[in-house]
């Protein structure tokens, strides 16, 4: 048996120890030479005060081999077979894949690691266990276990709630561990499965650093670990009820796929190849990679439904450049408001007596897309479906569990709701001409009930085949994952959908941060950014035109209003930043995205540079006042040194192209001067690399937007 497996990139390497037992013994910078000797520099002395031998950090991470910290596993047959240890029985490897067995023939238990490293630098791995005995065993945990070396010690996490997603914390990992858990029912607005650890003070263009993430729609638990040896590791995992998994005889479980990169240079370079693996491996668009304008009514109308005044909307929607049209909740029957009518599927003939089907006509007549909104997993007690199916719930007997947003959780394991829902879903894709779904679920799931039994990992994976079924059937719709905005995004709902729908918060100031910090994992092309109206319905704020329309650029543009009531210079706003979108939209969803560092929060810079390094645009946004005068400068990472570039401005705010920001500035910077006069500039790659652009200062809540094209 091969004793060591070097799997390896251009970018990233991971070594393996294969037997007596498996551990990962380095997992970082690609090495360009490497020999089995060279493992010896890795023995590790015996400290005095410890076991007599060396523990190593294995995939299993055995307490019953002394490994004294969190294992991979836990669990037993009835009370016992619960502190196994396992030794490398079999290893398959084809290229850059690897499968390593290892089995306890006393507890009789098969330990199963898969690795898979693709030419991005991403690896991706996950765990089995097998139960090899003829009685059951009853498991608790299943987790990834990954050692990082000893200057991982900064840690980047998530947080976030409903309107406020995807916020970051830092915290030094000195002693001890960060542990997070998400016992929301999904993927949550509170904790996104990602971590990020790294040498002190990693940044967005500086630093080497790890990132993690767990593709996983349900409960969770993330650990970054130090021992007492000083040795660090991390750990991901799906999150289980007491009961809810255990294993027959000859039945395996494995743990959700976790994800996994290594940067040398700083968090863009981690985004870049989660994008590109992503793009290559994940995301399936059916029928076109443009991401078409959406235009979604609800901000527009919310349940007051009129089919003319909605024909009224497309028309307006069409002639603001608005390429897939959108009917969002209220279309169904009884749904006048969020109290009732989720889980009667059939359309509301007093809203729509002629059906949907002229809205369709017209809409693709005037050249759009047409979708529409659904909540499948959810039910009203105010419905139909309830009064006729009280124990579809997925619930626990005897218990009043609460509601949120007037609303109860259906279970898809009942093989009667699952054909129900699929039923339902037949006749609106068969008897309509729809290319989207927007799938919502607006609610946390308490008390995941299935005949009795916690069933949440049943529920999601009941989730993920409802989803393979309607796309089998229904290969050419699109579907965004929506859940009150940013509640169920990983990557292993996207590998079934084509969009997320970021946050039910259209303020572009929060949307400055949630998108941005979304994209550490995910690209452009799958963020749902939409111009809000000018007083945002989540915050109340009142933002112009223009910074809401550059904010929305970054990630899948549409609109969210009701074009019929908004003024001609609102509409004039809305047409102009769509049709800047189009002209951008192949460089913004096909490169790699940068964001700079800046020493003052109050800027922040964030551009997609091409992948041939042709063109590059950044957006400069002023969040609010700034610390210093003068702004500094901005740098363009990652350009051709000798290559001349083209320096040009797409979009400015009003006072300042028209010379009415005196409050600002006395005298503008020469090159933007020149710009506004017309003029052409031209600087080298190295010197927009190096040296830059002198920054001017800008009010807040406003934006510059910056082309740069090769010559």
């Amino acid at each position: 048996m091969q004793q060591y497996i070097h799997l390896q990139t251009p970018i990233n390497d991971l070594i393996l120890r294969t037997s007596p037992y498996a551990e990962i013994l380095y997992w970082g910078e690609h090495l360009t030479t490497f020999d089995q000797q060279d493992i010896l520099s890795l023995g590790r002395c015996t400290p005095n005060s410890g076991l007599d031998i060396d523990v190593p950090t294995t995939l299993a991470a055995e307490n019953g081999r002394g490994f004294f910290d969190s294992p991979s596993l836990e669990g037993s047959r009835n009370g016992k077979d619960w502190s196994p240890v396992f030794h490398t029985t079999h290893v398959e490897q084809q290229h850059n894949y690897v499968k390593i067995t290892a089995e306890d023939p006393i507890a009789k238990l098969a330990f199963i690691s898969e690795f898979e490293l693709d030419k991005n630098g991403v690896l991706k791995t996950r765990n089995t266990l097998h139960n090899l005995a003829e009685s059951e065993f009853n498991l608790n945990r299943l987790s990834v276990t990954i050692p990082l070396p000893e200057q991982a010690n900064d840690v980047m996490s998530f947080y976030g709630r409903w309107i406020r997603e995807f916020q970051t914390q830092r915290q030094s990992l000195k002693h001890g561990a960060f542990i997070q858990e998400n016992r929301y029912g999904r993927t949550s607005h509170e904790y996104f499965p990602g971590i990020i650890i790294g040498e002190p003070n990693f940044s967005e263009q500086q630093g080497k650093l790890w990132g993690f993430h767990l593709a996983w729609s349900g409960n969770h638990r993330i650990r970054a670990d130090v021992k007492i040896d000083g040795r660090r590791f991390v750990q991901l995992e799906a999150l289980y009820f007491a009961g809810e998994i255990n294993l027959s005889s000859n039945q395996s479980f494995s743990t959700p796929w976790v994800y996994s990169t290594y940067s040398s240079t700083g968090l863009n370079t981690m985004s870049q190849q989660f994008h590109t693996h992503i793009r290559e491996h994940i995301l399936d668009f059916p029928t076109q990679k443009i991401r078409p304008v959406h235009l979604n009514i609800w901000e527009g109308v919310y349940f007051d439904h009129d089919p003319q005044h909605i024909l009224a909307m497309a028309e307006k929607a069409a002639e603001m450049g608005v390429e897939r049209f959108i009917i969002d909740d209220g279309w169904f029957k009884g749904r006048n408001d969020d109290y009732a009518g989720l889980g009667d599927w059939y359309l509301d003939e007093r809203k729509y007596p002629q059906g949907l089907t002229p809205i369709i006509n017209r809409v693709k007549q005037l050249g759009m897309q047409f979708g529409i909104w659904v909540e499948l997993e959810m039910i009203n007690k105010d419905s139909d479906l309830y009064r006729n199916h009280p124990d579809w719930l997925l619930q626990l007997e005897g218990y009043d569990q609460p509601a949120e947003r007037h609303q109860f959780t259906l279970d898809l394991q009942n093989p009667q709701v699952f054909n129900y829902l699929l039923e339902r879903m037949n006749w609106l894709l068969s008897h309509h001409e729809i290319d989207y779904i927007k799938w919502d679920m607006n609610r946390r799931i308490v008390q995941p009930g299935h005949q009795g039994k916690p069933g949440l990992d049943g529920q999601t994976k009941a989730l993920y085949r409802l989803h393979d079924e309607i796309r089998q059937r229904y290969p050419n719709v699109e579907i965004e994952a929506c859940a009150s905005g940013g509640g169920r995004i990983d990557y292993e709902i996207l590998k079934r959908t084509h969009r997320f729908w970021a946050s039910d918060n259209n303020d572009a100031l929060e949307r400055q941060t949630i998108q941005r910090n979304m994209s550490y994992f995910f690209p452009l092309e799958v963020i749902g950014a939409h111009i809000g109206g000018k007083h945002c319905h989540s915050t109340y704020r009142q933002l112009n035109i223009q910074f809401r329309g550059i904010t929305a650029l970054f990630g899948h543009m549409g609109v969210e209003l009701d074009p019929v009531k908004e003024g001609e210079t609102e509409r004039a706003g809305f047409t102009k930043y769509i049709s800047l979108y189009k002209q951008i939209r192949p460089l913004l969803h096909t490169g790699n995205i940068v964001r700079l560092d800046m020493p003052d929060p109050a800027i922040q810079i964030s551009g997609v540079i091409a992948k041939d390094r042709s063109t590059a645009v950044f957006a400069i946004a002023q969040l609010k006042l700034p610390d210093y005068l003068l702004p500094g400068h901005i740098r363009i990472p990652n350009l051709i040194p000798e290559a001349k570039y083209r320096v040009s401005l797409l979009d400015l705010p009003d006072t300042i192209r028209e010379q009415r920001a005196g409050h600002l500035m006395k005298i503008y910077p020469q090159w933007l001067t020149k710009l506004l006069n017309g003029e052409t500039l031209e600087f080298t790659g190295e010197w927009l690399t190096k040296v830059g652009l002198t920054l001017f200062p800008q009010d807040p809540c406003t934006a510059t937007l910056l082309y740069i094209e090769k010559q």
